[in-house]
């Protein structure tokens, strides 16, 4: 099947139909801040990209940290740090 070309794809729409009428009332970003509310894209460094091969690898470092980060510490830290205070 041979492709269309690009003046042969440009003109699909029929006569009928004025384009500029048809986005005369069109609002740009209408739905911007909804979509935004729905995402959380977070946009890395290159060398923090390179260090990992796709999304579901920086999700497993995150939960990782996240982990980390609510490990308790033991009694016997807090208690030295009290006394040599």
């Amino acid at each position: 099947m041979k492709r269309k070309s690009t003046a042969e794809k440009s003109d699909e729409l029929r006569p009928e139909y004025d384009l500029g009428e048809l986005l005369k009332s069109g609002v740009q970003g209408k739905y911007a801040e909804r979509y935004r509310e729905g995402t959380n894209i977070v946009l890395l460094d290159g060398d923090v990209a390179a260090a990992f091969p796709n999304d579901k690898a920086v999700n497993q470092a995150l939960r990782l940290v996240i982990k980390l980060t609510k490990v308790p510490r033991s009694e016997k830290k807090r208690t030295s740090k009290q006394s040599a205070t």
